[in-house]
């Protein structure tokens, strides 16, 4: 086995080798449930991160965390290596950094509404094409104004402040319905009960956090643990995966083919990210997946079905490991033959029966060649994994957090002065300058007729231009700028 590949599994003493130059082609590893998808993904993420490639996977029932720890000897291993070309195996954990959007299990893991963008927002809100139009809008007055919108309350804000403001807007921005507001009002609710008043703030996460390599040169892994998020809103977790992925797209440079990917990131339960996903966004992943790959990123869907991946998507995915499906109903058998299709045809195997036959443990694979060509189909036992199958034990979850380089980063949520304080401020000031009108008897016209869109008078044109000209000086700061690159704009609608 060459310094550039690793064994995925193998049997009758062949290995099957995937080689790191094909690594950013992308990947899916599917199967039915219980058929040994986890421990497939983790043995491919142990194995890039052998390579020294950073890792990124969620933790979605709990049992990916044994990564940290090294395995123990075990009957069935033996006899599993015994069957593969597996040379030189030792018991061995990998470096692992716990992140967790609530903080509980991980460092706490944090983007803003700016960064997040309005298309993906709109998918995560579940909002009608009217109400994702003035949440455009919404962005747009944002950027415009020099307001940041970096939590739900910014988001409210802004929001309040278009209805109170509808028909001053309507002549740019278009019909702002009160109705409309009311109900995406009632959805950011829905989605703080959630976890989006923790999951929205500063400080955002840092995509430099997720790509170190420790001092023996093993990738870190960093693992998002799931659990919680996954029963209170998978909604979030989709959604936060598809808004990593578009970043790593937007600020990675162009580097084409290399020997290793620089980053390698898992999508487990990817069918998440296509179910009822406007055709809109489905265009947008599309796009991620295809250019990606020159930013020397790999992106490997664990899923349940290939069918849960639009087949343009499908179609570019170079490595595919598939477990055992299950074939009752005629759905099913249709399906069946669908996937076997998809492999290039292996002589020795009747790929469409042996789907249906494969063992716990046992998968159909296909890897590409140095040349990027499709290998034939092969039957193998998936290898061992060198790490701890199963979860880890808290009290050693908690002494590898006690010791993590980001400790202390991210704990301390802050809030800045952003949309929210904005806008109570003009209100405040807004008020002041009524009153002193009054108090001077100053008719309409002589205040200089009347209201201008921002709710004032003519004279607080100079508050909005102190706005624009405090964001500038904002932008100046290093976390300046990662806040103000998300509010002029972003891949999914954010960015101009």
């Amino acid at each position: 086995m060459g310094a550039g590949e690793f064994l995925i599994g193998g049997a009758g003493g062949i290995g099957v080798h995937q080689l790191g130059s094909m690594s950013n082609r992308h990947g899916l590893v599917a199967g039915a449930t219980g058929t040994g998808k986890t421990v497939t993904l983790q043995v491919l993420a142990e194995s890039f991160s052998r390579l020294g490639v950073p890792v990124f996977a969620a933790d979605i029932k709990g049992d990916l965390s044994g990564i940290a720890a090294p395995g123990a000897p075990h009957p069935k291993i033996d006899e599993r290596l015994a069957a593969m070309p597996v040379g030189e195996f030792s018991f061995q954990g990998c470096p692992v950094v716990f992140w967790d959007i609530f903080g509980q299990t991980g460092h706490p893991l944090r983007t803003t509404i700016s960064e997040m963008g309005p298309l993906l927002l709109s998918s995560l809100l579940d909002l009608n094409e009217t109400q994702g139009g003035i949440l455009h809008a919404c962005f747009r007055i944002a950027d415009e104004q020099g307001l940041l919108l970096l939590d739900l309350k910014d988001l409210r804000a802004m929001l309040a402040f278009m209805a109170e403001n509808a028909a001053q807007l309507q002549g740019t921005y278009g019909n702002i319905g009160a109705s409309s507001v009311g109900a995406m009002q009632r959805q950011l609710l829905v989605l703080e009960e959630q976890g989006g008043d923790v999951f929205f703030g500063e400080p955002a996460l840092a995509l430099s956090d997720l790509m170190h390599v420790d001092f023996s040169g093993n990738g870190v892994i960093s693992l998002l643990d799931a659990t919680s998020l996954m029963s209170r809103s998978p909604k979030i977790y989709a959604t936060f995966l598809l808004w990593l992925l578009s970043e790593l797209f937007e600020q990675l440079p162009e580097v084409g083919d290399l020997d290793l990917p620089k980053m390698v990131f898992f999508f487990d339960e990817a069918h998440l990210l296509f179910d009822n996903a406007p055709k809109v966004l489905i265009d947008k992943i599309e796009q991620v997946v295809r250019l990606i790959r020159s930013k020397g990123v790999g992106i490997y869907f664990v899923t349940q079905s290939p069918s849960d991946i639009p087949d343009r998507i499908l179609g570019q995915l170079g490595l595919k490991i598939q477990h055992a499906l299950r074939a009752f109903t005629p759905k099913e058998q249709k399906a069946v033959r669908t996937v076997a299709e998809s492999f290039r045809p292996n002589p020795q195997l009747d790929t469409a029966v042996v789907i249906t036959e494969l063992g716990v443990g046992e998968a159909l694979v296909s890897t590409l060649d140095a040349k990027g060509r499709p290998g034939v189909v092969e039957r193998v036992l998936v290898r061992p994994p060198q790490s701890k199958i199963g979860p880890l034990p808290p009290q050693e979850r908690e002494r590898i957090m006690a010791r993590s380089p980001l400790k202390g980063r991210y704990e301390a949520a802050l809030d800045r002065d952003s949309a929210f304080e904005r806008l109570q401020a003009r209100t405040r000031e807004a008020l002041e300058a009524a009153r002193d009108e009054s108090q001077e008897k100053k008719s309409a016209a002589g205040a200089g007729g009347g209201l201008d869109w921002l709710g004032g008078s003519s004279r607080r044109q100079g508050v909005a231009e102190a706005l624009v000209k405090s964001t500038v000086r904002t932008i100046g700061s290093q976390l300046g700028r990662q806040i103000i690159r998300g509010v002029l704009g972003s891949l999914f609608g954010g960015r101009k």
